[in-house]
């Protein structure tokens, strides 16, 4: 089995670029276009290793650094044994909120997903997303001080998971962030940027795995003996660098806000308009 190193450093690049931003409100389709289309050129190494196989694999790298991050949680939501979450109150976050918020999104997703993959994954969607979500952003910032502050995740109501996960179908355009907007939603109904992030990132973890697994069955043929090494690269350096991405994001997320990603996604979407455009 021949290795080609640059191929190598090509799958290393993508998994660190799914880590950083496949969770930060910054679109991790709008990087993957800038590194991956215009940078790598690697149209020929995701053919050769199979685009959407790849990118299920480092997104399940990014997906196992969430759940070593919330494991405690994901434990006692389960029912399983294991301590008790730090500040967590008696009205704690159930298994049961998280699937309210999964539903709007996952119907959808569902109904659409043909058509959003034919007609949505363009550079001009993207740019779009990028745009208006940052848009949505800023007004969340700009509102999330008027309204009664929901501290920690462990307080959302069940129509408040709903209302997100309702906010959360916006992310369905390539370019707005599921993050993005789901924080953004969860701070518009008065939850703290932390709460918000927390509920986020709880909530992506099965909606990632249920993509991921529908197309890993479609895609089995293509984990080959020879995609392997390549697979594994992408899968570390993804979850490494989520694992480093999400601990940063939660300590700063209640300081910085919203505004800064929402600048830096203009940045990006002006980045992305003068060199295709």
């Amino acid at each position: 089995m021949d290795i080609n190193l640059i191929e190598l450093l090509k799958a290393l690049i993508l998994g660190i670029v799914e880590g950083l931003t496949e969770f930060a409100p910054v679109s991790s389709t709008g990087h993957m276009v800038i590194v991956d289309d215009m940078w790598l050129q690697s149209e020929e190494f995701l053919t050769k290793y199979v685009a959407n196989t790849f990118k299920v694999v480092i997104q399940l790298g990014s997906i196992l650094a969430v759940v070593v991050i919330f494991r405690e949680r994901f434990i006692e939501m389960l029912g399983l044994r294991g301590r008790k979450v730090k500040g967590a109150t008696e009205n704690k976050l159930k298994l049961s909120h998280v699937i309210v918020g999964l539903l709007p999104a996952g119907v959808l997703g569902l109904l659409f997903e043909d058509y959003i993959d034919e007609y949505l994954f363009t550079i001009e969607t993207v740019l779009i997303g990028l745009v208006i979500g940052a848009v949505f952003m800023i007004i969340a910032d700009r509102v999330s001080g008027k309204r009664e502050v929901v501290e920690t995740v462990d307080q959302i109501t069940y129509k408040q998971a709903l209302t997100i996960g309702a906010i959360q179908c916006l992310s369905l355009w390539p370019g707005f962030s599921r993050s993005g907007a789901t924080i953004s939603g969860g701070v518009l109904l008065g939850l703290s940027h932390r709460a918000a992030a927390d509920f986020t990132f709880i909530m992506a973890v099965p909606i990632m795995v249920g993509a991921s697994g529908i197309s890993f069955i479609k895609n089995i043929e293509y984990f080959t003996l020879d995609a392997f090494p390549f697979f594994i690269v992408g899968f570390i350096s993804a979850f490494i660098f989520a694992l480093i991405s999400i601990r940063f994001f939660l300590k700063l997320i209640n300081k910085i806000k919203l505004v800064p990603f929402a600048i830096y996604r203009i940045v990006l979407a002006g980045v992305i308009y003068i060199v295709y455009f």
